[in-house]
C-alpha cells in the first residue's frame, strides 16, 4: 500500500514544474498587453496636443494676417494725412513755403563755404580724382 500511496500522491515541486510554462506565457501576453494599451493611450494623447497646436497655430495666423491688414490701414498715406490735419493741427506748406534745393547749388555752398574758411590741412571733397 506504500506504494499505490507513493504513486498517488504528486509533489508540489512537480505540479509547480507543470504549471511554470504556463504562468510565464501568462505574464509575457500580460506584459505586452499592458505595453500595448500604454503605446496607444501615448498616441491618442500626442493625437490631441497636436491637434490643439494646430487650432492655436491657425489662430494665431489668423490674428497676425489681422494685424498686418490693421497696421497697413494705419500707415495709409491718406489716413496719415487727416491725423496730421486733425489732430496735430498741421497743415499743408502755402506757396513760397516749401523751397527746392538743387544738387549743384549745395556742392557750390559747400565749395565757397570751404574756400573761405581756408583750413591749413586740405581735405580732398568727395570725388575728387589725384
Amino acid at each position: 500500500m506504500s506504494k499505490a500511496l507513493s504513486r498517488n500522491t504528486v509533489s508540489v515541486a512537480g505540479v509547480l514544474m507543470h504549471l511554470l510554462p504556463a504562468v510565464a506565457l501568462f505574464a509575457l501576453f500580460t506584459a505586452v498587453g499592458i505595453l500595448h494599451v500604454t503605446s496607444r493611450v501615448l498616441v491618442v494623447d500626442m493625437g490631441y496636443r497636436l491637434s490643439n497646436a494646430e487650432g492655436e497655430s491657425r489662430s494665431l495666423t489668423r490674428e497676425n494676417d489681422r494685424l498686418k491688414l490693421e497696421l497697413a490701414t494705419l500707415k495709409a498715406p491718406g489716413r496719415l494725412e487727416r491725423v496730421a490735419r486733425e489732430q496735430l493741427g498741421m497743415a499743408m506748406p502755402r506757396g513760397g513755403a516749401v523751397v527746392s534745393v538743387a544738387d549743384e547749388r549745395v556742392k557750390d555752398s559747400r565749395t565757397a563755404q570751404a574756400r573761405s574758411s581756408a583750413p591749413a590741412v586740405r581735405v580732398a571733397e568727395r570725388g575728387a580724382q589725384r
